[in-house]
């Protein structure tokens, strides 16, 4: 029930000329917070909002004094009061046919930034989802479009539902190009780099964290924490040509120096091989999707690491057998086989497999990326000439000592040279 200074002012409005009562309720909303008290605001709000409705007062009045009762409850900062009395306003509202949509709205809006300083986004995105954006009655700029979508697609990715943030990332494509504003620029950036993380297009993702990370409009703590997103995407991402040059635009950068994650990214990128402990240290600052387990029943990282140091065992041995490798890498023989060919077979690696011997021959030089462009050709005798090659560079190493010696010390060769 509301209050009887409320209730007052509210019957004194109504004796009012029908001209008049906007002012009475502009005043009554303005004097609110030192009239009413928490244990009835709510009820006064609602007592307000009734009044106003089942009075005479013409719609375009009307539609400025609900523009008030949304400021005024606004300033409240009473996220639960947004909540409550926003939901009855709407409900109030939509008794009106379509009459105030753009105050609807605005209603729509409030409640929205009620749920989300309660962290309650799943109800957040529902609500900014009812915003009639493309209504004939009501006329909606891009801008105002884009930035609902984008709060739709926050909220939804804070509650990791991929699937639905990306079918509005969907509609902002078609229209993002035609705004201007910078804040919502990045923030479709930022939107579109997490859904490519979370979907597991870990490339893509660190390109795009790694040119938000320059990005003058977003804090220094924020671009660092942006570019460390980047290395870990980078990190996570599948081993080979595509990655290599994705690590190198990270080594050089500057910044990366100072991030946690400097001593795995240079390791990898000069294809160092990695222990359980240094993959356990930077496992703890992974997001739960970055760790989830793959079809295969290993993990994302897991994969990632298994990959990279086969991809450093290639630098360090031109051949090796199924079970020592599977050693070195953590897995059994027949598992270091299949993932060996799968690489060789995407060409992320090149390579031939003799399951005969059970030896995987490694070739020197770097993958090109394409699929099947990884197997090396088997051709005969090629041992034995690498071998021939070797033993005649260092013959004619021998030949130039021999030949500098008779130049600078021709007394000597001639009493020590046995012919």
């Amino acid at each position: 029930m509301a209050c009887a200074q409320v209730s007052e002012a509210i019957a004194q409005a109504g004796t009012l000329p029908d001209n008049q009562q906007p002012a009475a309720f502009e005043q009554l909303l303005n004097n609110l917070k030192t009239i009413s008290s928490p244990q009835t605001i709510s009820d006064d709000f609602r007592a307000i909002l009734q009044a106003v409705f089942s009075g005479s007062i013409g719609i375009v009045l009307v539609r400025a004094i609900v523009s008030q009762f949304v400021a005024t409850l606004k300033s409240f900062d009473n996220a639960d009061l947004w909540i409550e009395v926003g939901q009855y306003t709407l409900a109030q509202l939509s008794a009106q046919q379509s009459t105030y949509l753009d105050q609807a709205s605005e209603i729509c809006e409030l409640i929205a930034d009620g749920h989300e300083q309660n962290e309650d986004n799943l109800e957040a995105a529902k609500v900014l989802a009812e915003i009639p954006l493309d209504s004939s009655q009501r006329k909606v700029t891009n801008e105002e479009r884009v930035k609902i979508w984008v709060r739709i697609v926050r909220n939804y990715l804070e509650i990791d539902d991929t699937t639905t943030a990306e079918t509005y990332l969907n509609k902002l494509k078609n229209v993002i190009y035609t705004v201007s504003d910078p804040a919502l620029n990045l923030h479709f950036k930022l939107s579109q780099a997490r859904i490519q993380d979370a979907k597991r297009a870990f490339l893509s993702a660190s390109q795009a964290y790694h040119e938000i990370s320059f990005s003058p409009a977003i804090s220094e703590d924020e671009r660092t924490h942006t570019l460390g997103m980047a290395v870990k995407c980078a990190i996570l991402a599948p081993a080979g040509p595509l990655r290599s040059r994705a690590l190198g635009r990270l080594i050089k950068d500057e910044r990366s120096v100072n991030l946690e994650e400097f001593g795995i990214l240079e390791k990898i990128f000069f294809d160092r091989l990695l222990v359980p402990a240094e993959v356990d240290k930077f496992a703890k600052e992974l997001a739960p999707h970055q760790l989830a387990t793959t079809s295969d029943g290993s993990t994302v990282l897991a994969k990632a690491v298994v990959e990279h140091n086969l991809l450093g065992a290639s630098r360090l041995y031109s051949n090796i057998g199924f079970e020592a490798l599977g050693v070195l890498l953590g897995l059994d023989a027949e598992k270091a086989e299949d993932t060996t060919a799968r690489m060789i077979e995407q060409g992320r690696l090149v390579g031939r497999i003799d399951q005969i011997d059970q030896i995987i021959w490694f070739e020197g030089g770097e993958a090109s990326g394409e699929k099947g462009s990884g197997r090396a050709e088997m051709t005969v005798g090629k041992e034995m000439r690498r071998w021939d090659t070797n033993v005649q560079a260092v013959a004619e190493e021998v030949e130039n000592i021999t030949n500098a010696l008779q130049r600078e010390f021709p007394d000597f060769v001639a009493a020590n040279l046995v012919v």
